[in-house]
């Protein structure tokens, strides 16, 4: 069995998938694009600039992309994000300054939460979404 997070880029995310990954695997470690398959010339569900299907790993992760033009009814909710925890405040705050600048959004800041409103995780706590809607959380690890 293999269990892979897929992103579907729709709606005003569409078209960004391809920048998407290239930032992603530009700000983690051990990271790369794998595959990216492309639409053909009049296929249903995008155009030859849209991916059809990818692979691209985070830190050693897979992650599967893909994008429509079709309208759909959804697209992505911090309900659903990316969760990383690493014992290195620089890391931490790092991938959390770059993910939430440029048009993402702050949505916990990343600080300290000891006592009241500790969230339980970890020594900090922050959570952003991106400028492309991927919600993410991170916790510096005890």
């Amino acid at each position: 069995m293999n269990i892979t997070t897929f992103l579907t880029f729709v709606g005003d995310q569409c078209g960004k998938a391809e920048e998407a990954i290239n930032f992603y695997t530009s700000i983690f470690p051990n990271s790369e694009i794998k595959s990216i398959k492309k639409y053909a010339e009049g296929e249903a569900g995008g155009t030859p600039e849209l991916i059809k299907y990818g692979v691209f790993t985070l830190n050693g992760i897979d992650y599967m992309v893909s994008e429509s033009n079709y309208e759909h009814a959804w697209s992505f909710s911090p309900a659903v994000s990316i969760f990383i925890s690493d014992n290195s405040n620089d890391v931490i705050q790092t991938l959390f300054d770059k993910l939430s600048s440029n048009g993402g959004q702050i949505m916990v800041p990343l600080d300290s939460y000891e006592g009241e409103g500790d969230y339980g995780f970890g020594k900090k706590f922050g959570w952003c979404e991106d400028k492309y809607g991927i919600s993410w959380q991170f916790v510096l690890s005890e």
